[in-house]
């Protein structure tokens, strides 16, 4: 399945619903530190509803770390810089949804080392700000599923 991997995220809350989200659509998800938050938190745990404890959950020490467990899976930056829409894209199984801290999205030096055709976005009107993290992840999460027939759901 996927992996949707978050970049330093800072509200708890947000994560606990994509420890959530992930867990009803089978996804990995990989926290990238540092956090600005505990994984103990209690917004955390309420919102994921201790799916914390999912084996599925992984931490890497910094980017760095995170770049040689990816090895040759296929990154793909989600950001409102992205040059293709998000639907746009033949996902694989085993791809990587990448996304920034609420506050300030993915730095320059990740975006420019990743391919531009792997930089996506969801589409929104010209006079609107992002998406909160947790529905981008819901959004572009579900589309990359939908792509491989919505395997192992019920």
């Amino acid at each position: 399945m996927f992996h949707i991997a978050l970049y330093e995220p800072e509200i708890a809350p947000n994560t606990g619903n994509i420890m959530r989200l992930c867990r009803n659509n089978g996804c990995s998800l990989h926290l990238i530190e540092p956090l600005g938050f505990d994984l103990e938190e209690k917004k955390l745990r309420r919102a994921g509803l201790d799916y914390a404890d999912h084996k599925q959950v992984h931490r890497h020490a910094d980017f760095a770390t995170f770049q040689h467990w990816a090895a040759n899976r296929r990154i793909f930056a989600c950001t409102t810089k992205g040059s293709r829409l998000h639907d746009q894209v033949a996902y694989k199984s085993d791809d990587i949804l990448l996304f920034g801290p609420e506050t300030r999205g993915l730095p320059a030096e990740i975006l420019n080392a990743i391919n531009c055709d792997q930089r996506i976005r969801i589409p929104m009107r010209p006079d609107s700000r992002s998406l909160n993290l947790s529905n981008a992840v819901a959004v572009i999460s579900y589309e990359a599923w939908r792509q491989q027939g919505f395997s192992g759901a019920c």
